[in-house]
């Protein structure tokens, strides 16, 4: 089989921040609960300017421009951004991939909540694989959904950790270097409609008076079911993503040498972590960033590279859980 290769990442971050004070006052809780418990001590906050699809085009640009090619030599364009974005009904990749003058490329958007990225990672190297004429594939996009947080419901409180952000990568078919391997993925419709934003679609459209009375941003139907369900399957489900992946890749748990995970509460990266008996080090933890869904594995490999944490040879996961609830993992065999 021929390999396919991650060729580069780019990521864009807005400079606004939200700090870990200013977060305890909006919600109403101690600092050292933000800080410690919901693991935030300053998040990234859009600026009036970044919008969703546009940070995905300033991190693919990025990406493009670490990758040194030409975009028109860019195959497939596939939008791993949030569906919140300028408009409406809107298919993002296709002015993402006319903003970075990828011509010759044909586009789509995709989505899996915050598996998005892990998704599009298995998706791009199976239609590389059947396809002969996709060689070159862009994945990117942008995240913002922090907008349709409510600090004052406790419901939503696991994601008070929502920031803003983009992120991209580039495959390329022979690219002998950071080699995509095996992805599983599972999804439990039993939990589909936990949380939701309540209205703005067919069911419940938009009112002057849902959007006087805040009933467009997220919320949890079911707090106590929720979090049953959750704690019966999550945790034993990341878990089972990683192992599969490993299998399907020809390694197990004993060869990971970094976990770029998604951001969530401390003690839930760190069980998962101890779970895979993975040492805490072998993965960084965006206390600094915040949550800024599926591109958190994009930023955590570029911070790993940067800090140093990446070799030639090395196992790298990468793991992810998005509302629905969805979980997958990928395998890469970096350098």
């Amino acid at each position: 089989m021929v390999a396919i290769g991650i060729v580069s990442t780019g990521v864009y971050l807005p400079e606004k921040r939200m700090s870990s004070n200013e977060l305890a006052g909006l919600a109403g809780l101690p600092v050292d609960v933000v800080e410690q418990k919901l693991g935030i001590k300053e998040k990234t906050i859009p600026a009036e300017d970044d919008h969703t699809a546009y940070m995905g085009v300033l991190a693919a640009k990025r990406a493009i421009e670490k990758a040194g090619i030409d975009p028109k030599v860019i195959d497939l364009v596939i939008y791993i951004g949030e569906e919140h974005k300028e408009y409406p009904l809107w298919t993002a990749g296709i002015k993402l991939q006319h903003e970075i003058g990828a011509v010759h490329a044909w586009s789509f958007d995709t989505a899996l909540r915050c598996g998005t990225t892990i998704m599009a990672l298995k998706l791009a190297k199976d239609l590389m694989t059947a396809d002969q004429e996709i060689k070159t594939v862009l994945l990117a996009g942008g995240y913002r959904n922090g907008d349709f947080i409510n600090y004052k419901n406790a419901n939503t409180r696991f994601m008070f950790n929502l920031g803003a952000g983009g992120g991209a990568i580039i495959l390329q078919k022979g690219y002998e270097k950071n080699n995509l391997l095996g992805t599983h993925l599972m999804t439990d419709g039993a939990l589909s409609e936990d949380v939701v934003v309540t209205t703005g679609g067919t069911k419940n459209p938009i009112t002057k008076e849902t959007l006087e009375a805040g009933l467009y941003q997220f919320d949890v139907l079911d707090p106590t079911g929720m979090k049953r369900r959750l704690e019966e399957k999550s945790m034993a489900n990341f878990i089972t993503c990683i192992e599969k992946a490993l299998y399907k890749s020809g390694y197990v748990k004993e060869d990971i040498d970094y976990v770029a995970m998604l951001h969530m509460k401390r003690s839930a990266h760190l069980n998962v972590l101890d779970k895979l008996g993975v040492d805490h080090d072998k993965s960084i933890y965006l206390e600094n960033l915040g949550h800024i869904g599926q591109m958190d594995q994009i930023i955590s490999l570029e911070l790993a590279e940067q800090q140093g944490k990446l070799k030639d040879g090395d196992i790298v996961v990468l793991v992810s859980a998005g509302i629905g609830y969805a979980w997958g993992a990928n395998v890469i065999k970096w350098g």
